[in-house]
Formats: structure tokens, sequence, C-alpha cells
């Protein structure tokens, strides 16, 4: 049988705070769709968010509003399962034997590593940079076929197939992890700053008005959107002049993805025209989004008894996919069960 239900896709949001619209974009937006026809595991990724230094009362805040703002977005705990890593002990688990596995010549090809550590990478946490090897146990635990990516995760997953084929190869075990394929949606694009359109949007951005935050109020977004850079010409009239003009690029693939409208049809659109009334309605279709998320996100944090309900049965039902999977495990590499 090759249906899409036989499909199974994982994908992980770290609980960093503050998710803003190039998270739902470039993620959110897309698990909502796959719920239906995929078998579906959508993680916090809460292990992975300690590689970097963490106060514990924010972390778990933080996790609390990733799991809201999955099911304030439209993501069904009973179609999907929605759980936090940390309470998956089997992740830790492989991620040891898979650095096992893992070559340090891969590792250190990983080119996120080198931007996260910058300069001063001997004080990075052996944490950040083993962080290639937890992704790869992320999937393979599950066996998943399908991982939602964008451009800046594409290098680890080709390293989590390697891993993968590198097991299979080593135990003779054929087949027993599959490569996972990414999955890239092509209609949405990369969402970067509003100050800068070559800098990826980004909580850690100083600047507030960087970012369109799930949390924004209608009258912060129109003033984030008012204040956005763009250029000191009218909208182009074409597609190749757009794309020399990395601010104006990046409002119209917020405004692309909010609407569904192609670029095209936008540049068509409001060609010739200053940006004023653009912006206008690009605030509002944010606003006509947003409004209902944000306040349905503020709803569940308050009610810390459901959110809990949904993580302890979405742990409880990917515990026991991950313990069948390590099970196998153990046996192919020589490990007594327990």
């Amino acid at each position: 049988m090759n249906s899409a239900k036989n499909k199974i896709v994982f994908s992980g949001v770290q609980p960093s705070g503050d998710l803003h619209i190039g998270n739902y974009l470039g993620a959110i937006k897309n698990f909502i769709t796959m719920q239906h026809e995929y078998d579906c595991l959508f993680c916090v990724v809460d292990l992975h968010a300690i590689t970097v230094k963490q106060d514990p009362a924010e972390l778990k805040n933080n996790t609390y509003e990733v799991v809201a703002t999955y099911i304030a977005s439209g993501i069904d705990p009973e179609k999907s399962i929605i759980f936090n890593q940390s309470n998956v002990s089997c992740h830790a688990e492989l991620a040891w034997i898979l650095n096992c596995v893992c070559r340090i010549g891969w590792l250190n090809r990983m080119t996120q590593f080198k931007e996260k550590a910058g300069h001063d990478k001997e004080n990075a946490s052996s944490g950040l940079f083993s962080y290639p090897t937890l992704m790869a146990a992320d999937i393979l635990l599950y066996k998943a076929t399908h991982v939602p990516v964008g451009n800046d995760q594409k290098q680890h997953l080709e390293l989590t197939r390697d891993i993968a084929q590198k097991f299979n190869n080593d135990f003779k075990a054929k087949d027993f992890f599959p490569l996972p394929e990414p999955f890239i949606d092509k209609d949405i694009s990369r969402i970067m700053s509003l100050r800068n359109g070559l800098e990826k949007m980004s909580k850690s951005d100083e600047s507030d008005y960087s970012r369109i935050s799930l949390m924004d109020d209608g009258e912060t977004i129109r003033k984030k959107i008012k204040k956005a850079k763009t250029a000191d010409v009218l909208m182009p009239e074409t597609e190749k002049e757009v794309n020399n003009l990395p601010e104006v690029n990046n409002l119209l693939n917020i405004f692309s993805g909010v609407t569904k409208k192609s670029k095209i049809e936008l540049i068509n659109a409001y060609s010739g025209k200053n940006f004023s009334g653009f912006k206008e309605n690009l605030s509002e279709a944010l606003v006509e989004l947003i409004s209902p998320i944000n306040s349905e996100i503020s709803k569940l944090m308050d009610d810390r008894n459901y959110l809990d309900s949904i993580i302890k049965k979405g742990s409880e039902k990917a515990n026991e996919r991950a313990l069948k999977t390590l099970a196998e495990i153990y046996d192919i590499i020589g490990f007594i069960k327990r």
C-alpha cells in the first residue's frame, strides 16, 4: 500500500518563545495540511533548546506556548501526536547510539554549528555540536519518511540520511531505517526580517520591529508593517525587479503566504503604486489571520490542565512507538532487551 497515511511525518519546533509569522508560514501552516494526509508527529524539541542556556521557568512556559500555538493554529490532537521531546527518553537514548554511528568529520561540516557558535566555538556546548545526531534520532525513532524542513535544516536532514544508511550497512539491517525525504513547500519562501531582507526573521533580533509575533495585537501589527523597510521606488512591474529589492520581496512573500495569492498576482495588483496601500492591505490580511490564533493561544495558556492532558496523551502515544523501535535497535546492535 502506498497511501499517504502510510507516510510518517515528523517535525519539531523549538520552545524559544514568541513564535512569529515566519514560524507559522514556514512550518506550522504546512503541519495543518499534512495532518489530513499523513501520519503526523509534531514535537516541542525542548532537548534541543538546552544546547544553549535557558531560564527554566521560561523554557517551561515556552513549551506550553508551542503546544497552545499548534492547537490554536488548527492542529488537531486527535489526528496528530503532539508531545514534548524530553517526555520520551528514547530520543536521548537513540541519540547516543547514533553518536557512535555518526563520524566527527560529518559533524565538522555542519554550517549551522559554525554560525551559532560564532568565533567562540571552544566555549560552545558539546550538545550544540552534536545537535544534528539528536535531530536524526528524533526522525529515525519513528521511522519517519518525510520531514518538513526549511533551507537552514536541509543539511541536517542530509546528515540524517547518511546516519540511517550507515546504521543499516554497519549492522546489516537492510532498509531498517527509511531514508527520510525533505518536504519543502515550493510556495513558501523563507521569511526574512522586516528591517533587513537579507536576514532571517528571528526572535533573537534586538528590534521588536523586525518580526510579526503571533501574540501581537492588531494595532501592533499595523504599526510594525507601516514601519517595515521597503524601497525608495514604486512597486516594480516584474518579479525579476522585485528579486533585486529584498525587503519588498520579503513583504510580498509574507502577503502571498497569508492570502494564497501568488507573488505575480500581487505585483500586478500593486505595480506602479507607492507602498502605503500595499502595506495597509498586508496589515489587514495579517490581523485577520493572527487575531483568532492569538486569542485562542491566550485562552489555552490559561488552561494548563488541558495542555497537560494533551502533552501527556501525546507523549504516551509517542513513547509507545519509540519503545518498539528502540527494542528492535537493541536486538540489532546486540544489547540485551530490558
